[in-house]
């Protein structure tokens, strides 16, 4: 039980990685505070999660909106006694094309998102970690030289969530806060079936990997649960390369 007492809020928890990362968690023994957009793909995700003997509650929340995140977070340390992780995986509403058709605001558009919900997110959890002397920031993405076309400020807004981590993992390691990205070259499995394009994606995220596979949703869970662990007490302002090779440190 990696996470044993241990709890968790996690943002855009009824994603599919969100998702992953939530069963994760709860299986490693943390509690686990699930927040998103949608109600009904919360419930999925906390009933699957009670189904199998853990502990999750749901809150309808806009993670751009300053006031509810630090309600929020204020709501899990009273209603828990504390809070130990921070995981955001919520999506930055970017737009994907070269950047030449891009308008600005579509351009700016995910960076300022991943800029503003990363730094609420994170100062609301470490103002109550501070006091305990631990605690555990994760984001997801990561950064490097590697990227595609058309991808329009998304790669901005992952390179740019690693300055901010750099930037709280220096402020917050003598407090005993650590802050970890794990970077994956894309998650097949976690593209819908209908999503447009979907076989060339995975065509080519299969093709760049060094080993015979690609990282799944349950890869994604069980290293996050690792690194949120006292297992990994060592670790901090750092990328986990989970990517199966395709993106080469």
């Amino acid at each position: 039980m990696l996470l044993e007492n241990k709890v968790a809020a996690i943002y855009g928890a009824g994603g599919s990685i969100g998702g992953a990362v939530a069963r994760a968690f709860a299986r490693e023994g943390a509690r686990v505070f699930l927040a998103g957009r949608t109600q009904a793909s919360l419930d999925a995700v906390a009933n699957e999660v009670r189904s199998n003997g853990g502990s999750a509650d749901t809150t309808v929340l806009d993670a751009l909106d300053e006031q509810a995140v630090e309600n929020y977070v204020a709501a899990v340390v009273q209603q828990a006694g504390q809070i130990d992780i921070s995981f955001n995986l919520i999506s930055y509403g970017d737009v994907q094309l070269p950047l030449m058709d891009l308008s600005v605001k579509d351009f700016m558009q995910p960076i300022m998102n991943a800029m503003r919900t990363h730094f609420l997110t994170t100062r609301a959890a470490v103002r109550h970690m501070v006091k305990r002397g631990s605690g555990v920031i994760l984001t997801f993405g990561g950064g490097g030289t590697q990227t595609l076309p058309g991808l329009g400020g998304f790669k901005i807004a992952l390179d740019a969530i690693e300055g901010l981590r750099r930037q709280w993992a220096m402020e917050l390691g003598k407090q005993g806060i650590r802050v970890i990205t794990l970077k994956t070259g894309g998650i097949t499995d976690s593209i819908p079936e209908n999503f447009p394009g979907r076989d060339e994606i995975v065509a080519s995220i299969q093709q760049t990997a060094l080993l015979n596979r690609t990282a799944t949703l349950s890869d994604v869970g069980n290293v996050a649960a690792f690194v949120a662990s006292d297992q990994a007490r060592t670790m901090t302002s750092t990328e986990v390369n989970i990517s199966c090779g395709a993106i080469v440190d």
